[in-house]
């Protein structure tokens, strides 16, 4: 019988997960095993590092601050447009990749996830934070397989399509954010 095989880079990890705020509150759970890139774009260096040697079988909690999660809350992401701009059905909640064209507002960032935290007679607040930014979290993971990675996984940083993820750098998440979402 073959070892089974330990977590390096790069390989593909099948992870279940719970991810909570920093007093326990669970804010997402994956229960259905999922496939990540180890060493790719999958996961968080925090959760890598707490991976990195573990075999099938290893559970663990990893305490993520915001600068290893979602980064920090950034107020000057909050913008006001014209409610002119938005479909009639635009409610809270509701998400867009970047702002709509006529908007006013200068500097925000074209290819951030804007999220509608309030609609207005006049205005539609935006908000281009990650909904977690700023927030303390925890995640408790169980790893339920490891396999080598593919080449084809390999050249692109991912083990599949969108899948959640926990982030990175702030120009990371910007980067991604037109094609992450919380699963």
């Amino acid at each position: 019988m073959i070892p089974p095989m330990d977590i390096s880079t790069p390989c593909v990890v099948t992870l279940t997960w719970t991810l909570s705020d920093a007093q326990g509150k669970a804010i997402d759970e994956l229960a259905e095993p999922l496939e990540f890139l180890v060493g790719g774009n999958d996961l968080l260096p925090k959760v890598e590092e707490a991976l990195i040697g573990q075999t099938i079988g290893f559970e663990t909690q990893v305490h993520l601050e915001p600068e290893h999660a979602f980064g920090d809350y950034d107020s000057e992401l909050v913008c006001f447009e014209a409610r002119s701009l938005f479909p009639e059905d635009v409610g809270p909640g509701m998400q867009f990749e970047g702002l709509p064209p006529g908007a006013a507002t200068p500097h925000m960032p074209a290819e951030a996830v804007y999220t509608v935290t309030e609609v207005y007679p006049q205005h539609v607040v935006l908000d281009g934070n990650h909904p977690l930014a700023g927030m303390a979290l925890r995640l408790a993971l169980k790893v339920r397989d490891v396999r080598p990675a593919t080449e084809e996984e390999v050249q692109a940083g991912s083990a599949g399509g969108p899948v959640f993820r926990l982030g990175g750098s702030a120009d990371d998440m910007a980067e991604d954010a037109a094609d992450r979402t919380l699963h």
